[in-house]
């Protein structure tokens, strides 16, 4: 009998496309409602955009929350994320979904630099729409906290240190940090990741940054190796002496998880509001 891969996620939760369809239904209903900046750009290339969502009324000063969407780093689009800034605005921020190339188009550290120049733009212009480049905080979810750790990280590969962006808060859901056995899931077809990015680009074997608050959660439905690298990467941070905050979330999977991030009454989505409105 073959052995199921704990990477691919539609094995293990049957609603997986009706999930991902309100996803995108509560993206649109947000949308409509807030003032979105669309295709704000960071970079030359096509997908180096980003949306930034505003309050209804945004005071100046405002904190800036910025959000990495997940697809393992080969699918994905912003515009299926705008939801997530639902806390966001609840607490009085601003929210940016930032894009980035896809694999296997691009290779993995492409994407790693556009993350890190996106939220570097966003800190750079923060002034431009109201926010408070010294009140920066970010999420992401699945491959989006795998690149959004390196903000706050540089890679094993690295020979000199890169320019990152000053972060107040990073809170990290249902990511992989530990890239090892990607080459040989079923994303080996899909993402096309090497070997030898998988150890370039693993954070369990880079060098961690400081950050002031860091929340690294995970669905309680989820596959082992979510709830391993969750750990591992607690370990790692909390013997260099960081205080991080683990999250373990009873009954949500890695697909709904999203879903309790986004609603300002979840869980998840009352740390995100706490992280933006307290950060100074």
């Amino acid at each position: 009998m073959k052995s199921q891969d704990h990477y691919r996620i539609r094995d293990f939760v049957p609603d997986f496309d009706a999930i991902a369809a309100e996803f995108a239904e509560r993206s649109r209903a947000l949308s409509a409602e807030a003032n979105v900046l669309k295709d704000v750009r960071y970079g030359a290339r096509a997908r180096e955009v980003l949306d930034i969502i505003m309050p209804d009324s945004p005071k100046a000063g405002a904190p800036l929350h910025v959000f990495v969407h997940g697809g393992y780093w080969r699918s994905g689009e912003k515009e299926n994320y705008r939801f997530v800034a639902a806390p966001v605005l609840a607490a009085g921020g601003i929210a940016a979904i930032v894009e980035y190339d896809l694999m296997p188009g691009e290779r993995l550290g492409v994407l790693v630099d556009q993350v890190r120049r996106s939220v570097l733009w966003l800190q750079q212009h923060a002034g431009d729409f109201d926010a408070d480049p010294r009140r920066l905080t970010v999420s992401g979810h699945s491959a989006g906290a795998h690149l959004a750790s390196f903000l706050a990280a540089t890679g094993p590969a690295e020979t000199t240190a890169p320019l990152l962006p000053s972060l107040r808060g990073l809170l990290l859901l249902s990511g992989i940090y530990d890239l090892s056995e990607i080459p040989y899931s079923f994303l080996r077809h899909e993402a096309e990741m090497t070997v030898a990015e998988a150890a370039a680009w693993s954070p369990l074997t880079s060098s961690q940054l400081p950050c002031p608050v860091r929340i690294i959660a995970f669905g309680g439905e989820e596959t082992s190796p979510f709830h391993e690298q969750a750990s591992a990467l607690r370990s790692r941070l909390s013997g260099q002496g960081e205080v991080v905050q683990q999250l373990s979330l009873p009954g949500l999977n890695h697909m709904n998880i999203v879903l309790n991030l986004a609603d300002p009454l979840g869980e998840l989505g009352r740390r995100l509001a706490d992280m933006v409105s307290t950060i100074r």
